[in-house]
């Protein structure tokens, strides 16, 4: 019985242990307390985060307990949706804007394809990211809060300098409101970059195979903007402005297109009689 019961005491004695559980306490990780301006980062960067994988209409109790803070806390700092959107907004948009690029457009010792090129150089591969490509597309597809701002910045602060550069790579003087030929010509340029940053964000493929490329090569660009200027040319004339398209019968069209046919069909059934296919004729001709 002696036995038992001091079994029973050192037991207990051990379990109660004020050293052991002190030491029990020290190995436990402390969790730091953030300040005010670092749980207002960790709440924005989680926002990113989480609108660039579900989307604008993901529910912010979710979005919260992702992040790791009480449904309170998150509203202490947001107190609506629409105030977390506009500072999602001003951080990945408009924060990314670079008044260097500004600088850039405006140069006076640089040609308009340089500019050009320098400034789809950086845009396309340290602005258009992950996070700005999916939140643009999943704001396009919603609500429109953050496309409708974006879009205004652009016909702001982008679109009227590169219309400029497009007219003085012509030669023209002209400061009227652009063309809608102007426009759609730019929107080519312009959207034709972004479906880049659309392969590899969105449909994560490459061109050449599979692979989404992580950069886009200076020559790249360079190569669209030459594409874009040179094209250009159809839009004016001497030094007056954009040049409308001349419009054509088009009865006299369709009649000489049919005589054209008539002859490609003439022609046709002469080399299938002399040869009967195309496999005879290389074999004659070789």
């Amino acid at each position: 019985m002696i036995i038992v019961i001091d079994l029973l005491v050192n037991s207990e004695s051990i379990l109660n242990n004020p050293d052991s559980i002190k030491n029990k306490q020290s190995l436990a990780p402390k969790r730091r307390r953030m300040g005010v301006v670092e749980r207002e980062k960790h709440i924005l960067d989680g926002a990113i985060q989480f609108f660039a994988q579900n989307g604008m209409n993901g529910q912010l109790r979710d979005l919260a307990k992702s992040i790791g803070v009480t449904h309170a806390l998150f509203y202490h700092y947001f107190p609506t949706k629409q105030d977390l959107i506009n500072r999602v907004y001003l951080e990945v948009f408009e924060g990314r804007w670079r008044n260097e690029w500004d600088d850039i457009l405006d140069s006076n010792t640089l040609t308009p394809e340089e500019k050009l090129t320098a400034f789809y150089t950086e845009y396309i591969n340290v602005t258009l990211n992950s996070d700005f490509v999916r939140i643009l597309v999943y704001s396009g597809l919603s609500d429109h809060a953050i496309t409708d701002r974006f879009f205004a910045l652009l016909r702001k602060r982008l679109f009227p300098r590169l219309i400029r550069e497009t007219r003085a790579y012509r030669a023209v003087t002209s400061r009227a409101k652009p063309t809608k030929r102007e426009m759609e010509l730019l929107m080519g340029l312009h959207g034709g970059f972004f479906y880049i940053t659309m392969r590899r964000w969105i449909y994560q493929q490459g061109v050449y195979n599979e692979i989404s490329p992580d950069t886009y090569e200076k020559s790249f660009v360079r190569d669209r903007v030459k594409a874009y200027l040179y094209s250009s040319e159809m839009l004016f004339s001497g030094k007056n402005g954009p040049k409308e398209p001349r419009e054509r019968n088009p009865r006299a069209s369709i009649k000489k297109s049919s005589a054209g046919v008539s002859a490609v069909n003439q022609t046709n059934s002469t080399f299938h009689s002399t040869y009967g296919n195309i496999a005879d004729y290389i074999l004659e001709t070789s």
